[in-house]
């Protein structure tokens, strides 16, 4: 059952442990969030369909379908932003879960600051981006992004990105020409808590690429400047030169 003590965001907790769920409920509605609560993966993704979340904290091990088939089925119907909640700190494990669709992972212990801190930092990243002028950017004949939709347009063909994508590719076009290490994507796209986060950046990068790219393998868009960081390749001056 929802609280009404506020009317901050919404957050859905799923976590079989009872205990669990009392405690970050009180302390996440003393940081003024809203809260509804989950005890497992089935009635989780009842809970998302009917009352559309604004965030959900996922517990990965349950003992009906656990956090990860949680996860992979809650993405073929909803973008719902979603951390989770392991007890793992496992790179590769990590890995798994963002692969999956998960936008953030915080390792049990963990403190309340930590937590309301990655919330703050997924809630902020999921907020749609202020248009520039031009709601429709043409990089070159293959590919253009629209500003509006949050969607790029790849060999003709309109093509979804999540929202931490979009603002990584957002970054790299604004600085387009120049080398952004990786802290400082870290630092703009996901938030200063992020800075020593560098497989977020890495992985992030690679599913761009296989969206906007002709040949992932070889990129002709978003460079990596080895030991660096990555570097959107110069259109502006490209299409210049081009024009002469």
């Amino acid at each position: 059952m929802s609280s009404k003590k506020s009317a901050g965001p919404l957050i859905l907790i799923v976590d079989d442990e009872e205990k669990i769920l009392r405690f970050l409920r009180m302390n996440l509605e003393l940081e003024g969030f809203r809260v509804t609560t989950a005890t497992s993966g089935l009635e989780a993704l009842q809970r998302v369909r009917s009352l559309h979340p604004d965030l959900v904290l996922l517990d990965v091990m349950m003992p009906d379908i656990d956090g990860s088939e949680t996860l992979r089925l809650l993405r073929e119907f909803s973008d719902v932003p979603v951390i989770m909640l392991t007890v793992r700190s496992d790179e590769d494990d990590i890995v798994h879960g963002l692969r999956l669709g998960a936008d953030d992972y915080v390792t049990k212990p963990f403190s309340v600051r930590e937590l309301v801190s990655r919330i703050q930092a997924v809630l902020r990243r999921a907020r749609p981006l202020a248009s520039p002028e031009s709601a429709i950017l043409k990089i070159d004949d293959y590919l253009s992004v629209d500003y509006n939709l949050q969607e790029v347009i790849v060999g003709g063909k309109r093509v979804k990105l999540r929202p931490t994508e979009f603002r990584l590719l957002s970054v790299l076009i604004e600085n387009a020409g120049w080398v952004v290490p990786q802290e400082t994507l870290l630092v703009k796209v996901w938030g200063p808590e992020y800075r020593d986060e560098t497989h977020y950046v890495r992985l992030y990068i690679t599913y761009l690429r296989q969206k906007i790219e002709p040949d992932p393998s070889n990129p002709r868009y978003i460079l990596t400047e080895r030991g660096v960081g990555y570097r959107f390749v110069d259109f502006r001056q490209d299409a210049e030169e081009r024009a002469q």
